[in-house]
Order: C-alpha cells, then structure tokens, then sequence
C-alpha cells in the first residue's frame, strides 16, 4: 500500500504568499540556517528540509496553518521539542512544520476539580510544578519531561518512570480540542472522569500526529503521595536483576516505579551527575513505594524480603530528599549521559513480558557479543519496557548499518517473546517495518482506512507510523524507501 507522494510540484510561492498573510516574517522561517534546527528529532539518524517553519503563538494561527496546508495539499507537521526517539517528529520533504514552542498557557488550573486546561507547548514538568502548592502531580513522568511539551506526550502516549502504577499519558488526559487535517476543529471527551459513546480521545492519544494537532488539552491531576520509599539493589549479574521484578510484581506489591540500570548506564550516569551508584554492580533495581505513611511501613518488610530473596548482595535506602533525588537524576539522565561513553547510539524500547526480562536481557547481552558492540541497559522493568542503548561510532563505515542489525534483532526477538516494539516511543520512522511483523493485513488495512477516514489526503504527518509495501526496517542498507518517495532525507 503506497504512502501518496508529496505533491509534484508544491505552489511554493503562492503557499508561502499565503502563509504570510497570517505570520510576520520573524515567525515564518524559510532560510537553510532557520530551518537546520528542525531537520530531526532525537533520533538523528533521518533528517529532513521542509519548505518552511511557522511560529503560531495562537489557536486562530495553528487553524489557519492547518487550513492552508489542506487547501494547497501540503504536508504538515506539528512539533513540539522534538525529543522523539523514533523518527516521529522528522519533517515532510517540501512540508510545512507548525512549531508550536510558544503555545505556553494554561487555560484553566482547577485544583478541587484535579484538572489543568493547557495548550500544547506547555512542558510536561510545568503542569506538576504548577500544582504542587495544592499537593497535586501531573504523573507521567517521561525522562525528558524538563523540556518535552504536552503536546509531544499525547501524540506519542508517554509514559515514564512511574508508568508501572499511573499508566501512560493515555490514563491522564479527560478531553482535548482539536484541529483535524482538513482544518475542522472539534471537541473530544470533556473535564469529567465519566464519558459515553466511542474514546476518541483514546484514539488520538498515540496517533503520532496522524489525526491532526491538539489546541487544547484538560489534565488529569492525581494527589502527591505523601511518602516516598526508595529502595536500591545491587546484583551480580543483569539477568539476576531482571528476575527480581517478577518476584517483586508476583507479590502483589505495586510500587510506584521498577527500574534496571545496568553498569554501562551507571558508568554514565555517575559521570555527568554523580548518582552515587554501587561501582562493583553489574545492575541496579530501583523500587519506590508510595502513598500514605501507613501504607508504606506496612510494605516496607514484604518488599525487604523480596529483595533479600532475589539474590540482590546489597542494597541501600535513601534517607533523604536529596538522596532520592540523585538516584531518580541519574536514572533519568541516563540517556544523554550514554553520549559520554559513546559518540553515536541507538535506543529501543521494545517491550517483553515481565516474566521474561531474565530471559531478554540475557538474549541482549548474547547479541551485544556477537555483534562487538556495547549495550546499555536502562528501562522500565515493571512494564517490561525495555531500553537498550546500542553504541556506535558512525565514522566507521557500516558501524550505523550494524547497530541497525543489531537493534532489529532484539524488536523481533521482543515480539518472539510476545511483546511489542514500542512501549512509548513510538513507531514513527524507524519501525514502520516491524509493524507487520505484529499486526496481520486485516488489522493494518483498518489502520489505513480509519486514518483516510479522517485525513483523505494523508497530509498530517505523512509517512509516518503506518507501513506500506516498501516499510523501512532497521536492517534495510541503501536508499531508504522514503527517501524514494520524497518524504525524507537520510545522512
């Protein structure tokens, strides 16, 4: 199934007239040293020059953006920080991206009502600093929640550290505003927990753009806990650590967060922020309770003998608020941090069944051998959320293509296990060609017709996440297909 081209010749000049009739010239990039900063997201590995950047500071602006791409049949996308990891905010060849960094208010902050109305651009760690004073929290807690927007985090259903008790941003969105493709604004779900008829609230959350753009969206806000307990084991071996978390969730214990670390990512993490962890580790399980004082110290000795039982040789407690947060900081850093042990790598985030970590992470380490390159390990366990970071040096050639290899191997040994290729970053560019792989025909046919159900001319984020007869896989050297098609550019 061929993903329609872009446009033959886009009126370029009669669609930038237009464009300019609604953005001053300060907030409608067309230049080459404009436009670089947009070319990828945090997957560099696609770029991308669209024909131009708009800058709407407004939802009258986003509207008319949206309706001129639709009325001059040109590609759109909607970015936000651009920190997505799977090629999913990577710009249309000749489209347009709507950057919408400066759609910044709250609408609406309720805190009897739990609830926060926010525009898109508003940063994910925003919304629980607003609400703190109240002892409220916005929960999904991605890693790059200190510069990614809300905005992002519904397109791609974020999750983060405490997924494991919260869920994703799917669990905590009640309604949005939307633009459609074809410039229709319309209102889905409401402020009330309570709703009737079809989720189509859950079904734009995760669309990856495809459905249009989110102009406003109503929060959910959960009360903060009132106690933290934070527990870090230390393991012999990766796969020891992997076990434990069976054992943990097999207790009927729900923590708030169930994270690994293996030594390559606290190698990492101890070098750019300090974190203090066990340097004669080969993993880390970091578990956190959570909630009322009662609560905790009724689970504080189950899960003491769990973690004695599990073959951790040690394991410390933070005793403070600033010992929980440099166990939490080197976690979420780990990613960038990796950057310091490497010049170039690859993140997944298949998923495998809990019961199975144990036996993924030790299929992991196997492959890491057999191709020569090191993996680290950091993710998270209580999902069996997996995050192998695959290190390479692209200035050696075929080191990128092997990483590839590499990275395909373990996606598909996740859906052996019976798991998934993405737990929440997304499909995107990279793993269109595993989408088959997981879906039959059918389930993919009905994928493309809901999607031309509301997008006929696939104009909103084209290219992206739905597969066709030429889906890119990992593994595929040469030309990839969509650079075939127009639609990106691959260094």
């Amino acid at each position: 199934m061929a993903i329609p081209p872009p446009t033959a010749s886009p009126p370029r000049t009669e669609f930038l007239a237009a464009l300019s009739k609604v953005f001053p010239a300060e907030r409608l990039m067309t230049g080459a040293a404009q436009i670089a900063p947009y070319e990828s997201d945090g997957l560099t590995v696609f770029r991308s020059r669209p024909t131009a950047i708009v800058l709407p500071e407004s939802q009258e602006e986003v509207i008319a953006a949206v309706r001129i791409c639709h009325r001059f049949q040109v590609p759109f996308m909607a970015r936000g920080s651009g920190t997505s990891l799977s090629g999913g905010s990577v710009p249309i060849a000749d489209g347009l991206v709507i950057a919408l960094n400066r759609m910044t208010r709250v609408l609406r902050y309720d805190a009897r009502q739990r609830l926060a109305v926010v525009e898109p651009g508003v940063i994910n760690v925003k919304v629980s600093q607003l609400a703190s004073p109240d002892q409220l929290l916005f929960a999904p807690d991605p890693s790059s929640g200190p510069v990614c927007t809300i905005g992002g985090n519904v397109a791609f259903n974020s999750g983060g550290a405490h997924c494991l008790k919260y869920g994703m941003t799917s669990n905590h969105v009640l309604g949005m505003k939307v633009v459609l493709p074809d410039g229709e604004v319309c209102d889905l779900g409401s402020d009330s927990l309570e709703s009737a008829g079809p989720d189509l609230v859950g079904m734009f959350i995760g669309c990856e753009g495809l459905f249009g753009i989110a102009l406003e969206i109503t929060l959910r806000l959960l009360p903060k806990p009132a106690v933290y307990y934070t527990l870090e084991a230390a393991y012999d071996s990766l796969e020891k650590a992997g076990d434990a978390v069976s054992l943990v969730v097999a207790s009927g214990l729900l923590p708030g967060a169930l994270e690994i670390m293996d030594r390559l990512a606290m190698d990492a993490a101890d070098a750019a922020v300090g974190a203090g962890y066990p340097s004669d580790a080969k993993a880390i399980l970091i578990v956190e309770l959570e909630g009322t004082p009662e609560e905790v110290e009724a689970e504080k000795p189950r899960l003491t003998q769990i973690i004695d039982q599990s073959g951790a040789y040690r394991y410390r407690v933070a005793k403070d608020a600033d010992e929980r947060l440099a166990i939490w900081t080197g976690r979420k850093c780990a990613f960038s941090a990796v950057g310091r042990l490497s010049s170039d790598f690859i993140v997944q985030d298949g998923v495998v069944p809990r019961s199975k970590l144990g036996q993924a992470l030790k299929e992991i380490s196997r492959l890491s051998d057999t191709y020569h390159l090191r993996v680290a390990n950091v993710f998270h366990a209580g999902d069996g959320n997996l995050h192998p970071l695959i290190m390479f040096d692209g200035r050696v050639q075929g080191e990128l293509e092997k990483a590839e290899e590499l990275a395909a191997e373990i996606l598909n040994y996740c859906i052996q296990l019976g798991g998934s290729i993405t737990g929440e970053h997304g499909v995107g560019l990279e793993k269109r060609g595993f989408m088959p792989a997981m879906f039959g025909e059918a389930d993919i046919e009905f994928m493309h017709l809901l999607r031309r159900a509301v997008d006929p001319l696939e104009l909103a984020n084209r290219g992206k996440m739905l597969p066709d007869a030429e889906a890119p896989a990992l593994t595929q050297h040469g030309a990839h297909p969509l650079e075939k098609a127009g639609i990106i550019s691959r260094e």
